[in-house]
């Protein structure tokens, strides 16, 4: 590749692949000089070239190596993501079994062990595999080697390697990759050959670790039915977090942890209390616990929680400054599991909604990235890029108004607690009844009690602040991520939380999702997630000139979104004012300046890349690098598909690494794909518009799964931003891909793919983590 410097700032990258094989012969390889341990020798090569792809729920064949215990169970033929009549026992690693004979007794097998000798067992086979080939460096891979969501693991056991090999000489590991070097492969052969010693994954804690935890636990398993009802409903809300003590610095903290249901109290080891979902009936005595993540970070699972002394002050004074009382603790059946808004009717709800707000991004990165957002289905409910805000708790009347919250609060319940297929129907009528019920309602209590409309105070500005208030979400076709800040060009919608569509998203798509469910429970989680997107978009309107609210809504139900607005949805509100004075005919563009202006102040992320217009198109607080890269390409940003052909060609989700003077920089380079409504899972090709597809380019790593990766010199950005804009068809995008692309056959794959996680390091130490190429395109 042209005009690219290999940096020294680089970290050495190498990644695993995400299938198994095998093969017969392998070149011999010098045995490393001294003793081999799995610490100091193995894991840095599994870090660096398995866990990319095998980490996650979606890990192939359920092989999970971020640590000593995953690489102990082995692997699975039975994958997590499946349609399902019925539900599946869930197989969550330190969680539904206790040793490796429990793992067998689950359908696991071992991939290290062998009954004929390491050189049978199946890590050494599928390395061995990847030995025997050797692609052409940077060109495309053979059309055989399938890759992403729709590849088939094949995940053989060690009697099958064989036939394996023989069907798929191409399937070793790492996949479609450069193979292990000698020295890689000679480690891991030593290493199998004096048995597999295991390493040690046991975390040391500091005394402050361990004095904040035992301060949390305090504050956490308190007597009392108040202090537990808050308990509880502190645990529902971060169990899927990683949770980290903040000392304010800024820095990575030494540990992450989880918070974990026990049935051991505070001081003993922690025993999981083993439920597929967190508010499934316990069955027994239990504690709230702090339990330490094991092994490396995975950037998909890695959804960061900040505690503090402050925050947990905090916490107590929203909760308990006014007086309040709790006659009965609530049980943890169907009715409880579906409504947290009785379950927790006792707890002041001012507080529930302030303490969601306080950390917002974290939050609806729980929906937007959690386990529920996999495939092109689960994703299909949501625009590509749109803005997110809420309403301020002072001029939400479900918070100000308890009549009104005693009337409506039965009526926004959610459903998926059936897995029946045949409840699928009759569960669905159900659920859109009680909630366009509650819509109802809700038009006439704000067209009673905000006779004037919703103003711009309606609107949470975080306090001053908190710059959780702007949030932006991005769907990458399947899988999805957010940021703060208000990044992109306008978008098409922007949604208006209030604390009942906050809190129902989360319990519908984080508490109350089973990834192990029916298709039935999934299918009625993701529908009904479809009603609470339009909730929010109802909400917006609210904000719009009333006779711009039908032409705007008939925009983003275009052709088959009619239908939806028929049968499915409640009329929007045509008819109460606006607080706000609108000055020109497009109204939606205007909200969202509005938004851009008055709460500039806590937007993250200005940019005036993709909102360049004729002024300066970089960032006031850019580098000299930076600025460089933002300056040549802001022309590409925000264009659609029709004027910049390039985009019909570009990956969904890429990164671009830029180097020069020494130092290198990350962008992130999205597609925003445009549909003429996303009010359906299926049938995206049917609303799909391609000429209105965008680009959108911000710096940083605003994604999860890359699916490729440009690098240019700085110098050469001029002739990358060229390449862009001359690119007509596919001829075209192939060349900039081989003169600026990294393919996977590259011999320096390796040494690039890791580049912008060690960025993340150096820029958002808390937030880094090890991405999944398991997506990574063949172009």
């Amino acid at each position: 590749m042209a005009g690219i410097r290999r940096s020294p700032l680089l970290a050495i990258c190498l990644l695993f692949t995400p299938v198994l094989g095998g093969c017969d012969d392998t070149p011999d390889t010098a045995p490393p000089a001294s003793l081999v341990t799995f610490n100091q020798d193995v894991r840095p090569i599994l870090e660096n070239k398995c866990i990319a792809c095998h980490g996650c729920y979606d890990a192939p064949c359920q092989l999970k190596l971020e640590t000593v215990a995953g690489l102990d169970r082995g692997a699975s033929k039975e994958p997590v993501y499946k349609q399902r009549t019925k539900a599946a026992d869930p197989t969550r690693l330190f969680v539904d079994a206790r040793d490796t004979a429990e793992w067998r007794d689950k359908g696991f097998f071992s991939v290290i062990d062998s009954t004929e000798g390491m050189e049978a067992s199946v890590l050494y086979r599928m390395l061995a595999l990847g030995r025997a080939h050797e692609f052409a460096p940077g060109e495309k891979l053979p059309e055989e080697i399938q890759l992403g969501l729709k590849r088939e693991n094949q995940c053989p056991t060690p009697t099958s390697m064989d036939d394996y090999a023989k069907d798929h000489p191409l399937g070793g590991m790492p996949l479609g990759t450069p193979a292990l070097t000698d020295e890689e492969f000679a480690t891991v052969r030593a290493w199998l050959e004096a048995g597999a010693p295991p390493g040690d994954d046991r975390v040391t804690l500091s005394e402050a670790e361990t004095s904040q935890i035992r301060a949390w636990e305090n504050w956490l398993n308190r007597d009392g039915r108040r202090q537990q009802l808050v308990a509880r409903w502190v645990y529902e809300h971060l169990f899927l977090a990683h949770l980290y003590f903040d000392d304010g610095g800024g820095q990575r903290p030494d540990h992450f942890f989880t918070l974990e249901r026990s049935r051991t109290p505070p001081g003993k080891p922690v025993v999981p209390v083993a439920t597929p979902r967190p508010n499934d009936p316990p069955g027994g005595e239990f504690w709230y616990r702090l339990r330490p993540v094991r092994g490396a970070i995975v950037h998909k699972t890695h959804i960061t929680y900040a505690l503090t002394e402050a925050k947990r002050r905090r916490m107590e004074k929203l909760f308990f400054a006014e007086p309040w009382t709790v006659s009965r603790l609530p049980g943890y059946g169907e009715d409880e599991r579906a409504n947290p808004f009785t379950t927790f009717g006792a707890l002041p709800v001012r507080a529930r909604y302030q303490i969601m707000l306080d950390d917002a991004e974290y939050f609806v990165r729980t929906f937007i990235r959690g386990p529920v957002c996999r495939g092109q289905i689960a994703t299909d409910v949501i625009r590509d890029r749109f803005w997110a805000v809420f309403q301020d708790p002072d001029h939400d009347l479900y918070i100000t108004d308890a009549d009104y919250r005693a009337k409506v609060s039965d009526l926004i319940g959610l459903p998926g607690q059936e897995g029946n297929l045949l409840d699928l129907g009759p569960e669905w009528l159900r659920y859109t009844h009680r909630r366009n019920q509650y819509l109802r309602a809700r038009h006439d209590i704000y067209a009673e009690q905000e006779s004037a409309g919703p103003g711009w105070d309606s609107i949470w500005n975080g306090d001053g602040n908190n710059d959780n208030a702007l949030l932006t979400i991005f769907r990458h076709h399947d899988n999805s991520s957010v940021r703060r800040g208000l990044i992109g060009d306008y978008p098409l919608t922007t949604w208006v939380m209030d604390y009942p569509l906050f809190e129902r998203s989360y319990y519908n798509l984080v508490v109350n999702f089973d990834v192990f469910g029916s298709v039935s429970h999934q299918a009625q989680t993701r529908l009904y997630f479809d009603l609470i997107r339009n909730g929010a978009e109802q909400n917006t309107l609210r904000f719009l000139p009333a006779e711009a609210r039908k032409p705007v809504l008939d925009s983003w139900y275009q052709k088959t979104g009619r239908l939806k607005l028929l049968i499915s949805y409640a009329e929007a509100d045509t008819d109460t004012p606006t607080g706000i004075d609108y000055q020109t005919a497009t109204p939606m563009n205007e909200f969202n300046a509005g938004l851009l202006g008055r709460f500039a102040g806590v937007n993250a992320r200005p940019d005036p890349i993709n909102r360049c217009g004729d002024g300066d198109c970089a960032r006031a607080d850019a580098s000299d690098l930076e600025r460089r890269v933002e300056t040549t390409l802001a022309p590409i940003a925000s264009r659609t598909a029709a004027d910049l052909p390039v985009v019909d060609w570009m990956p969904e989700a890429s990164l671009l690494l830029v180097e020069g003077d020494g130092e290198y920089t990350v962008y992130s380079l999205l597609r925003n794909r445009a549909h003429s409504n996303v009010a359906f899972m299926f049938g995206e090709s049917l609303r799909y518009q391609p000429e209105k597809d965008t680009l959108t380019l911000y710096p940083g790593v605003l994604l999860s799964y890359p699916n490729f990766l440009f690098r240019v010199a700085a110098d050469d950005l001029p002739a990358f931003a060229d390449a862009l804009t001359g690119a007509r068809d596919e001829a075209d995008f192939t060349a900039l891909v081989e003169h600026f692309g990294l393919r996977r056959t590259e011999t320096d794959f390796w040494q690039y793919i890791h580049a912008p996680r060690r960025y993340m390091e150096r820029h958002e130490p808390v937030q880094a983590g090890i991405l999944d190429i398991n997506r990574y395109g063949n172009f």
